[in-house]
């Protein structure tokens, strides 16, 4: 089984830039915390499913005043997500693996439910399928698997919309690719998501 690098598309978790929609739940520090709870969460589950690199792709870059004051878990690499729309920056970091011979899984830090055991999962279903989605009850998808490359996955892509998830499966079907839609999991960006967390997570509301 080729070697999967398990990509991380992060925002630094700083008041007014992360979990914008949580600020009327959360107010902006709070938001903010809870995105630095998510991103340590995501990074800390794919380094334990061991399948391969961890790499975490970042916006605004890892040199900017933002990420000063966030410690990341050593043995993780950091590259830039760089300029244009979410199916621009993710479909280079995609090819970039891709064309290297390994498989990639691509997941954001958005769900509460990622985990070890579904990364490892999810790599195990790209030994005999082209792809692996994760659908979120939103419409979009927590984690997108490949063992191929297609533009075609990301370009002109209804971003930010309940039709993310059912447009990329019909574009698989388009490429004749074989596909394996996995359980539906959940992100956390509207107030009302929070009811998907549990205790382990520290909320801190706006009274």
């Amino acid at each position: 089984m080729k070697s999967t690098r398990i990509i991380i598309f992060a925002k630094a978790p700083k008041p007014g830039l992360a979990k914008t929609r949580l600020i009327p739940a959360l107010g902006a520090e709070g938001a903010a915390e809870l995105a630095q709870q998510m991103l340590l969460h995501t990074v800390n589950e794919a380094l334990a499913a061991n399948v391969g690199v961890v790499e975490l792709c970042v916006t605004p870059s890892i040199d900017a005043a933002a990420w000063n004051e966030n410690q990341l878990p050593a043995g993780v690499e950091i590259s830039d997500q760089g300029e244009g729309d979410l199916g621009a920056r993710m479909a280079r970091a995609a090819a970039r693996a891709l064309n290297k011979g390994e498989a990639v899984l691509l997941v954001g830090t958005d769900c509460v439910e990622m985990s070890a055991d579904l990364l490892r999962e999810a790599r195990l279903v790209l030994h005999d399928h082209d792809a692996v989605i994760h659908c979120t009850a939103d419409g979009g998808y927590a984690l997108l698997g490949l063992g191929q490359f297609s533009p075609f996955l990301f370009s002109n892509m209804p971003w930010s919309t309940d039709a993310v998830a059912s447009t990329t499966i019909a574009r698989f079907g388009q490429l004749g690719w074989s596909v394996h839609v996995g359980q539906m999991l959940h992100d956390v960006d509207e107030p009302r998501d929070l009811k998907y967390m549990n205790e382990k997570w520290r909320l801190h509301a706006v009274a």
